[in-house]
């Protein structure tokens, strides 16, 4: 095969995960469910209130998404831990008190490790905000919230590998991110103490020093 062939190939293999990626994240963005994303946002504001912490977490591709969005509610406003998805059944769930919020991260939402997990913080009083791809799954059904980020294809021949439901799961939760960091009353000034660093930080300061 030619050089020329093989960039074209290449080309039309990207060229239709882009197509399916675009056609999935539009169709799941006419489903997101407003009301469950207000509910989600007043269960960790009431958590807030009576002290209480928030926790992300997933197994496999998910813990990574729990990673991101941890570190995002931590820099916007809600302070948020990463919670590791197999270590907390073997000591780690004590970082997670009594009131706290986890939130937890399936596409099936019938991860074997993930019940385990969940149904350890559930038995010691924590509250699950549930990101599932799978809205019958168990998952969805113990989460006192369910945020369904579905999509039917992940953007390649197999269908297997987690593409566009990573993609989903993301924006679901920076969805949620943006009503907290609102709540909370995010300025460039409190965000920027968080975040000083790389051209993000200077970027504010900069606007900041041009305005005085």
């Amino acid at each position: 095969m030619s050089d020329t062939e093989l960039n074209t190939t290449d080309r039309n293999e990207v060229e239709e995960f882009l197509s399916i990626a675009r056609r999935e994240i539009s169709a799941f963005a006419e489903r997101i469910d407003y009301n469950q994303l207000s509910s989600a946002k007043l269960l960790i504001r009431e958590a807030e209130r009576a002290g209480c912490r928030v926790h992300v977490t997933g197994i496999g591709k998910p813990a990574h998404v729990a990673g991101y969005v941890a570190s995002l509610f931590s820099s916007t406003g809600t302070p948020a831990y990463e919670l590791h998805g197999t270590e907390a059944v073997h000591g780690s769930s004590g970082q997670v008190r009594p009131g706290d919020i986890v939130i937890a991260i399936s596409n099936s939402g019938e991860t074997a490790e993930l019940k385990a997990t969940v149904s350890t913080l559930i038995a010691n009083g924590a509250h699950i905000i549930s990101v599932t791809g799978n809205p019958s799954s168990w998952l969805a059904r113990v989460g006192e919230v369910e945020l369904i980020a579905s999509v039917s294809q992940e953007g390649d021949y197999m269908n297997k590998p987690p593409r566009v439901s990573v993609l989903a799961e993301i924006i679901e939760l920076q969805c949620l991110s943006i009503l907290l960091q609102r709540a909370y009353g995010l300025t460039p000034q409190s965000y920027v103490t968080w975040h000083p660093g790389g051209s993000l930080g200077q970027s504010i300061r900069s606007t900041e020093d041009s305005l005085t």
